[in-house]
């Protein structure tokens, strides 16, 4: 059985950093992507990051040059790392497992789920 559990939320005070972490279990991470993903209370759920099989990594505008995604195979984790912390990041944060060679940051293409880590900015 596909499981996925997330890690590391917090509090955090604006400009500091935070390392999220996505436990995977029941498969194997060279043969799916893996996203992180975001939701602000009243808002969508937007995606944020997203690694592929072979580890090939995308950000959302929003958050490039400040967020790290990273996988290890072997432990099959994938981690978030997250710096200059902001209040608009401020939300739920989810990893989610898709299937195949691709990579996207579109929640509909994603249809495993974590059950999410709250992440806080402020001071």
């Amino acid at each position: 059985q596909l499981q996925l559990v997330e890690s590391g939320g917090g509090l955090v005070q604006p400009g500091g950093s935070l390392r999220l972490s996505c436990a995977a279990s029941g498969f194997d991470l060279d043969y799916y992507a893996i996203g992180w993903f975001r939701q602000a209370p009243g808002k969508e759920r937007e995606g944020v990051s997203c690694i592929s099989s072979v580890g090939n990594r995308h950000y959302a505008d929003s958050v490039q040059g400040r967020f790290t995604i990273s996988k290890n195979n072997a432990k099959n984790t994938v981690d978030l790392l997250m710096n200059s912390l902001k209040p608009e990041d401020t939300a739920v944060y989810y990893c989610a497992a898709t299937y195949g060679l691709g990579w996207s940051l579109r929640p509909a293409d994603f249809g495993s789920w974590g059950q999410g880590t709250q992440v806080t900015v402020s001071s």
